[in-house]
């Protein structure tokens, strides 16, 4: 997105920042041309715009490193243009797009047909380019050519890379170029035909389940070949225990591995999976003919156990878990209206994410400097967004305004994306992004 080669003030704001370091009130930000021009308790500058903001929260935007927008292919689900509309609704200013798409984004035409949708979109769009062709596994695409083109990462999302010695070769060429590789660890052979976890839930009520093995061994293979090359890895949604020690003991001895987790599985667990239609408390006495299963609550990784929930929860607030991720996969909602087994995977979550981020807060899981470091400074990082993810001055004016007492409903039918399929509906909120701004210009107004 260019910039718009205009001023805009901000007056008495609470300006919340890792980057910088800081969480003060009653200061202005200046934006000048698309960028943060000066920081400071009382700025007279003549700007084309003044807005007085009354003691609301400015954090730099929040970048997403994992979202499907379905473009190309499947734009009866989502497309770049609505995509962008819920990110920045959301409080979003930068996406990463996955490369599960129809043609799959293999190629620099991809990359470029991607890149030149979001000319008009009021989101950064960051194209994610597939590890192999086809997203088949068998042959790496040309890491150099979709590089050049825009790609700002390598993924084969939800189709793991099993081949070893391929996922090798990955890292390496991806380590050349300077692009991470974002690893979905899933063992296909394990995961199998399961739906939901395998624990309670699934024993009850006879589901089919996805073991925390299925991603735990594929966790350390990936953590393995990365500490052997002495390159980065980013693992993607991690979801189990094992996999939150097995990211945390690779940190202590200095492997370059970073990882995400996502709102549904730092607030959901398998309970969820089992909707009751009286608002019972859970009780495994209970026959499946007195049960639904709501599919909304079905993702890949599936939603775990409570004491996975704590422990994701713990490595977010010590920092072991990098970055906080939606995993925006939109469905239409004929798909999701089927038997379980049958329903797609996925989830929406970029108009959703921000807030539980506060509820995080509220809950003493993290301090409103933390949310940031995880939400942008830290996503910046691994993307090696070097203007993004700091509102510093000369970094680029991309920030979201909060006003952490607005109290709403989540109403999946007022969303801005073409999808519906949250977990979150009917959830009472606290505290709400009523301003996105993208290279100094508002994009989005509650």
């Amino acid at each position: 997105m260019s910039s718009n080669n205009s001023s805009l003030l901000l007056k008495n704001i609470r300006l919340i920042d890792a980057g910088q370091n800081r969480d003060e009130k009653n200061l202005d930000i200046l934006l000048r041309d698309g960028k943060v021009a000066e920081i400071a308790s009382d700025i007279s500058f003549a700007a084309d715009q003044v807005i007085d903001l009354n003691g609301a929260w400015v954090m730099p935007g929040a970048i997403d490193l994992h979202v499907h927008l379905r473009e190309p292919g499947f734009e009866y689900k989502e497309t770049i243009l609505s995509g962008a509309r819920a990110a920045v609704a959301g409080g979003f200013t930068s996406i990463a797009c996955m490369a599960n798409t129809r043609p799959v984004n293999d190629s620099a035409a991809v990359t470029r047909f991607i890149l030149e949708q979001a000319r008009s979109a009021p989101a950064k769009v960051l194209p994610i380019a597939a590890i192999s062709k086809g997203m088949d596994g068998e042959e790496l695409v040309e890491m150099g050519d979709l590089s050049a083109a825009g790609a700002v990462a390598f993924s084969d999302d939800g189709k793991t890379v099993v081949n070893s010695k391929l996922l090798r070769h990955a890292l390496e060429y991806a380590s050349l170029f300077n692009k991470p590789l974002l690893c979905h660890c899933q063992d296909n052979a394990l995961f199998a035909d399961g739906v939901i976890h395998e624990g309670l839930i699934s024993a009850a009520h006879g589901l089919p389940g996805i073991p925390t093995l299925a991603e735990d061994i594929d966790i350390a293979r990936s953590i393995m070949l990365a500490e052997y090359l002495k390159v980065p890895i980013h693992i993607c949604h991690l979801s189990t225990a094992e996999g939150v020690r097995l990211v945390r003991s690779a940190k202590a001895r200095g492997v370059k591995v970073t990882a995400e987790a996502t709102p549904h599985h730092l607030f959901l667990d398998e309970r969820a999976v089992v909707d009751l239609a009286c608002g019972e408390v859970l009780d495994d006495s209970l026959k499946p003919d007195q049960l639904r299963y709501n599919t909304v609550t079905k993702m890949s990784p599936p939603l775990r156990s409570t004491m996975d929930v704590r422990a994701l929860r713990e490595a977010l607030a010590d920092g072991t878990i990098d970055a906080i991720a939606t995993d925006h996969a939109p469905h239409e909602a004929t798909e999701k209206a089927v038997e379980y087994e049958l329903a797609p995977f996925g989830v929406i979550g970029l108009e959703t994410a921000v807030a539980l981020g506060l509820r995080l807060i509220k809950e003493k899981v993290l301090t409103p400097l933390e949310l940031t470091a995880r939400l942008s400074l830290a996503p910046a990082e691994i993307l090696g967004l070097a203007d993004r993810g700091s509102l510093a001055v000369g970094m680029a004016a991309d920030l979201m305004i909060i006003n952490p007492e607005l109290e709403w409903t989540v109403d999946p039918e007022k969303f801005h994306s073409k999808a519906c399929n949250t977990p979150f509906a009917g959830w009472r909120m606290q505290g709400r992004v009523v301003k996105t701004i993208v290279d100094g210009k508002v994009v989005f107004n509650l």
